[in-house]
C-alpha cells in the first residue's frame, strides 16, 4: 500500500484562509517511515476482517462503526480505493445496518451517532454515485439527533432556549427507549461535525451553526462562555467534554473544569469546520492552548494517572485539526518549533506492535481494541501525509 492520494482541502478550512501547505511537509526519512507504518496497519486490518467482510471492535461489538472506520482508511489508499472488491464488500456490510430512520447503526447498541457519523465520512470518501442517497439519509438522521429547544431531557423537563446543551449531539437512543435523548457532549459533536464537513454540508447550515452555540459552552473562555466553570477555573481557551463535565476532573486549584488535549483539538477542529475564522478570539484562544500544552507523549493536560487514556483518539483528532488549520510547523509557547507531521510519525513508530497494529494498555474508551486503535492511527498518518490546496 502506498501513501494516500492527496485529498481535497476541507471546505470549512478554506474559509479560515489556511497557510500554504501544498505537499506533505516531511523529510524523506519520515515519508518512508509513514509509508511502512500505513502499510503494516492496513495489512493488519485486512487480516481482522470478519467472514462477511466487515469489522468489529472485537466479539462483534460496534460492527457498523468499526467497518466504517476501516473502510475510510482503505478508500483513501491507492492500493484499494472505492472499487476494490474488499472495499465494496465492506460497504455492503455497512449499509446493511442502515435503519428506516436513515441512521447506520446496530439498534441493539447505543452508539447511533458515532456509527452513523463515521459511516457518512466513509461514504463521502468513497464518492460513488450509489452511495449518495444512503449518505443523504444518514446526514438527515444525524441532524435529527441535535438537541434543540423544546426537546425532552432525560429527567422529563423541556430543554429551554438558554440551555447550554442546545446544539449538542448525543449518542442517539433507540426507539425502544421512547426516543428520549440525553444532553450531548463534545466528543459526539466532534464526530458529527466531521460527518457534516465530509458530506459537504454548508458551514452556514442552521444545524452546524446551532452546534457552534454548544461549542461556545464547552470552551474554557469566559469572554464567550457564560458558564460558571469558564470563569472560576483555568479560563485557558481549551475545551471540556460537556458544560457540566470534564473527563479530566476539576480545573486549576480544583475550580471549574479541566481542559484537555483530545477535547481541545475536537473543539478547535469543529470551530474551523463551522467556518469560524482564524483570527476569531475563540479560535486564537484554542490555538494558544495547543501551543502551551504541546506534546505527543500523552493526552495533554489530563491528570498524570490518566495521561495515556484516549491517546489514539487524541492522535486521530490532532491530525485532522492541524491539517484543517493548515500550518505545517507550530511554534510552542516555549519558542520551539514543531513539525506536527514528523512528530506524529515518530509517536506512531515508537508505539507500533510487531504485527503492524497499535493498541492502548489503558483500556478506556475501547482503546484496548487493536482494530479501533489501528484504524485511528492509520487515518491519522494518512492525514499527515496528505497536503492541502
Amino acid at each position: 500500500m502506498g501513501i494516500m492520494a492527496v485529498l481535497a482541502w476541507p471546505a470549512a478550512a478554506q474559509t479560515t484562509q489556511p497557510a500554504k501547505d501544498a505537499k506533505p511537509a516531511v523529510d524523506t526519512k519520515h515519508a518512508e517511515q509513514a509509508k511502512a507504518l500505513i502499510d503494516g496497519g492496513v495489512k493488519y486490518l485486512i487480516e481482522q476482517r470478519d467472514k462477511d467482510g466487515g469489522w468489529s471492535l472485537g466479539r462483534g461489538a460496534a460492527r457498523p462503526g468499526a467497518t466504517a472506520l476501516v473502510l475510510k482508511v482503505l478508500v483513501q489508499d491507492p492500493a484499494y480505493g472505492p472499487t476494490h472488491e474488499v472495499v465494496q464488500q465492506g460497504f455492503k456490510v455497512l449499509l446493511s445496518y442502515q435503519q428506516k430512520d436513515g441512521g447506520i447503526y446496530d439498534p441493539r447498541e447505543s452508539w447511533n451517532n458515532y456509527c452513523t457519523a463515521v459511516a457518512v465520512s466513509a461514504l463521502a470518501a468513497a464518492g460513488q454515485p450509489e452511495y449518495k442517497e444512503p449518505m443523504a439519509r444518514a446526514v438527515e438522521y444525524l441532524k435529527s439527533l441535535q438537541v434543540v429547544p423544546g426537546m425532552e431531557s432525560p429527567d422529563g423537563d423541556k430543554i429551554g432556549e438558554d440551555s447550554p446543551f442546545v446544539g449538542a449531539v448525543n449518542y442517539g437512543r433507540p426507539a425502544t427507549e421512547g426516543g428520549v435523548r440525553r444532553p450531548g457532549d463534545l466528543s459526539n459533536v466532534s464526530f458529527w461535525m466531521t460527518a457534516m464537513q465530509d458530506a459537504g454540508v454548508d458551514p452556514k447550515d442552521e444545524h452546524v451553526q446551532r452546534a457552534l452555540k454548544f461549542l461556545n459552552h464547552v470552551q474554557n473562555r469566559s469572554e464567550s462562555n457564560p458558564m460558571k466553570f469558564a470563569a472560576e477555573g483555568s479560563n485557558d481557551g481549551g475545551f471540556v467534554y460537556s458544560p457540566v463535565e470534564s473527563k479530566g476532573g476539576a480545573g486549576a486549584a480544583e475550580q471549574g473544569l479541566r481542559s484537555y488535549g483530545s477535547m481541545t483539538y475536537a473543539g478547535f477542529k469543529s470551530m474551523l469546520y463551522a467556518g469560524v475564522g482564524r483570527d476569531d478570539p475563540r479560535v486564537r484562544a484554542a490555538f494558544d492552548w495547543i501551543r502551551r500544552y504541546w506534546t505527543l507523549e500523552n493526552n495533554p493536560n489530563l491528570p498524570a494517572q490518566q495521561s495515556q487514556e484516549g491517546l489514539y483518539y487524541y492522535y486521530h483528532t490532532f491530525s485532522k485539526a492541524l491539517r484543517a488549520w493548515g500550518q505545517p510547523v507550530i511554534q510552542g509557547r516555549d519558542g520551539k518549533e514543531h513539525n506536527w507531521r514528523e512528530e506524529l510519525i515518530d509517536a506512531a513508530a515508537a508505539r507500533v506492535k510487531k504485527d503492524g497494529s497499535w493498541s492502548n494498555e489503558k483500556d478506556r474508551w475501547d482503546e484496548s481494541s487493536p482494530v479501533l486503535v489501528t484504524a485511528y492511527m492509520v487515518a491519522a498518518l494518512q492525514e499527515a501525509m496528505a497536503g492541502g490546496k
